[in-house]
């Protein structure tokens, strides 16, 4: 039997559940076990507990069949724990290094009490740490062990499970569980702290709570779910009513439950404005209900608001709540200046056009801050032509990208009269980054954030940790990613970065990279003829380098000796470079090019074309890897500063471990195993098939069509096509006729 039993309950968290998980596996402490309950989650929550259980048997996983809410999966992991002492955590949240070490040895030294305190402190996505408001209630001196009637205060504390131990038998002794609904934590807490008979305090911060910008919280939410605080209450004090020596907490609990029921009316953005006035009668209902003998009314302004209560006075309340707004909002008049400024930034004309009716069959789409037709919305736009012809198609770009405008497609130069009109009244806005701070999100459009890779490399918020890297506003980035609707992923892995990083109230669509459909929809003659279009020859291995961007330099220099590397591998070869976007054309590229063995094809406008003709991928740390992947051909990793882009940068894994294939540190490396025949091995396609069972999850050819069914012909995802399982897909054929792998290239 485990000292501790750590209870998790698990629900739509797959961007938060790493994170918490290794809190509690790192910990010093191992006298504990884990028991995670997969409340149903409709995301990959369930799946990476189980990867997670296979690594660490600590962990036991419970999988529920149906959704049943937070409460009573408390209940179904209370009921296989083991431990002498159970712990709630939640899968948001995290624990502090050596937390569990310092909550057993405190249960040591108070001779296990029945109730351990703990402290916790507030964490934010811009890296802000509030520590506990009332952490001086655990500070302060008394007795190792205590009844609350000795530390009343105690009550003080926000309500909440997850800063306490229980002991196991305690808990069975007064037949404590979890009901349902969305306040469980106030009858659990209440009825626990009053029944102990010995209380012990932990001054230290053990758990971080996480403050979620966005979601997780029922308090951020306008909702009738606020309601539910009653059936709560009810329970509390049907406990109290049921043992005559806890009679003497009646009214520090009425207190606490008229403090409650205020705060719900007071703060807004929780009880609609339809419901406010019926959740006053119910509180007043209460009031008068649970309103102890001889109860003393607190004094200052909570004694006016009690009194209102009691009588029931919903006008007299809401014009004090009115003058109290009408004060906050004399205070904000600086930040309404300011708003007002920013929207006559946008112009005249923009704000003239935001006042017009939304065009329901208009589309805008761009890709790169405008500066190509490609990637995902490319492929998007092309499907929609097919499978809603109706939907008028335009693009915004740049001038220089205005000849990669589809054929019968429109398009407006970014920032002219027409941009604004478009961008202003189309029901759809589709971009594989976001755009301008300027677009304003109206009331019924809908924005589709596509991405345009697989993150190997950190991206939005975790990019704080690593400031080198970047320069920008965070809290802009998160107002510009407030306006998407839909952001698309290509595999579970990027659902759970994009989910974490970036930190709003979208819905994620798991429908793969419709960009990458291609890499499973073309045929033999495809390829043929993306060779032709780059004048490989029939018997030609052409390599593809696509090194991605790194912060500390200011330009494309290839990292390779390109001339020398082309003289190694012989007349047989041909290497395609192409350099990252960011990046303009490169004079010395110009140069290699005319021995013809050497191909700059960063101005190709289809990178998947140039996948379909490349043998093999040569990158760093570029998601071409990810996409690439999808044609299960070799992929070689070349990242010869590996050590200095991981520490600049920051990635989600290792590599030279975890990669796709082959891996080179050096240009002597990189040619040997290329000569050899090392590139396309047996070992190198075992590290490909396990990095395909990570990262193509959901790329089977059919993206698009989701995509344009799901969000523009609004039809349910579960009328979509299924994913077709990885094993039975049948990518693009490889170019030219097979060859052992075995045979190595030639060498001069």
């Amino acid at each position: 039997m485990p000292k501790l039993s750590l209870v998790i309950p698990v629900f739509k968290v797959q961007g938060y559940l790493p994170e918490c998980l290794d809190s509690v596996l790192g910990q010093e402490y191992t006298d504990f076990e884990i028991v995670a309950v997969d409340d149903c989650s409709p995301d990959g929550s369930g799946a990476i507990l189980d990867e997670y259980a296979k690594r660490d048997p600590r962990l036991h996983v419970i999988h529920l069949t149906e959704n049943v809410g937070l409460g009573r999966a408390r209940n179904a992991g209370l009921e296989r724990a083991q431990g002498e002492y159970v712990l709630f955590l939640d899968s948001d949240d995290s624990l502090t290094d050596g937390a569990l070490t310092a909550i057993a040895e405190r249960l040591e030294a108070t001779g296990n009490p029945e109730v351990l305190v703990y402290d916790y402190a507030r964490t934010y996505w811009d890296g802000r740490v509030r520590p506990n408001l009332r952490a001086d209630v655990l500070a302060a001196e008394s007795p190792d062990v205590f009844s609350l009637a000795e530390r009343p205060e105690l009550l003080d504390l926000l309500q909440i499970v997850w800063n306490k131990a229980y002991r196991r038998d305690f808990i069975t002794r007064i037949g404590l569980t979890f009901p349902p609904g969305y306040y469980e934590d106030a009858p659990w807490t209440f009825c626990s702290m009053i029944s102990a008979e010995r209380i012990a305090v932990l001054s230290r911060v053990c758990v971080l709570y996480r403050q979620r910008r966005e979601g997780g919280n029922i308090l951020k939410t306008v909702s009738r779910k606020h309601f539910d605080v009653f059936d709560q209450y009810r329970r509390v004090f049907e406990f109290v009513g049921r043992r005559d020596e806890l009679a003497r907490w009646h009214a520090p609990l009425f207190r606490k439950m008229v403090d409650h029921y205020l705060t719900v009316l007071e703060r807004p953005g929780r009880l609609p404005q339809n419901a406010r006035a019926e959740f006053f009668h119910r509180a007043a209902a209460d009031y008068r209900a649970y309103l102890p003998q001889d109860f003393e009314l607190p004094a200052g302004r909570r004694r006016h608001k009690y009194t209102m209560l009691q009588r029931d006075a919903y006008p007299a309340m809401m014009g004090a709540l009115a003058a109290a707004r009408t004060r906050q909002r004399v205070q904000s008049k600086t930040r309404r200046v300011l708003n007002r400024s920013k929207r006559s930034a946008m112009g005249v004309f923009y704000r003239s056009q935001l006042r017009l009716p939304l065009d329901e069959n208009l589309a805008v789409f761009s890709a790169y801050w405008g500066r190509s037709v490609s990637c995902n919305p490319a492929a998007i736009d092309a499907e929609l032509g097919r499978l809603a012809p109706h939907v008028r198609r335009v693009w915004a770009v740049r001038p220089e990208a205005v000849k990669q405008v589809p054929e019968g497609v429109e398009c407006v130069r970014v920032g002219s009269r027409e941009y604004w009109a478009a961008v202003a009244r189309a029901k759809f806005l589709v971009n594989n980054v976001n755009f301008g701070d300027s677009v304003v999100k109206r009331e019924g459009q809908v924005h589709v954030q596509t991405h345009h890779g697989t993150p190997l490399k950190t991206m939005g918020l975790d990019q704080q940790k690593y400031p080198a890297s970047t320069n920008m506003s965070f809290r802009k980035l998160l107002q510009r990613c407030d306006r998407w609707d839909f952001s698309l992923s290509s595999n579970s892995f990027s659902s759970s970065v994009w989910e974490r990083v970036y930190p709003c109230s979208y819905t994620s669509l798991e429908t793969g990279y419709p960009r990458n459909d291609i890499l499973l929809r073309a045929t033999a003659e495809d390829v043929r003829e993306a060779r032709q279009e780059l004048g490989l020859s029939e018997g030609t291995t052409a390599f593809l380098y696509t090194p991605t961007h790194r912060e500390y330099q200011s330009g494309f220099v290839p990292r390779l000796d390109l001339e020398q590397l082309a003289e190694r591998l012989g007349p047989e070869v041909t290497v395609l470079v192409r350099g990252h976007y960011f990046y303009g054309g490169s004079a010395r590229l110009t140069e290699l090019q005319s021995s013809g063995r050497i191909v700059d094809v960063s101005g190709h406008p289809s990178v998947e074309r140039l996948y379909l003709a490349a043998d093999a991928l040569i990158t760093d740390y570029s998601s071409a890897m990810f996409d690439y992947a999808n044609l299960n051909r070799p992929i070689v990793i070349f990242a010869d500063d590996w050590d200095t882009y991981s520490v600049v940068r920051g990635t989600y894994f290792d590599v030279l471990r975890e990669g796709p294939g082959a891996v080179a540190t050096t240009q002597e490396e990189l040619s040997e195993l290329l000569c050899s025949g090392e590139w396309r091995s047996d070992r190198a396609a075992e590290a490909r098939a396990r990095f395909r069972r990570r990262f193509c999850d959901f790329d089977d050819g059919r993206a698009s069509e989701r995509v344009v069914r799901h969000v523009f012909l609004g039809e349910p995802l579960a009328e979509l096509p299924p994913i077709v399982p990885l094993d039975e897909r049948v990518p693009a054929p490889p170019p030219g006729p097979d060859v052992a792998a075995s045979d190595p290239i030639s060498v001069l």
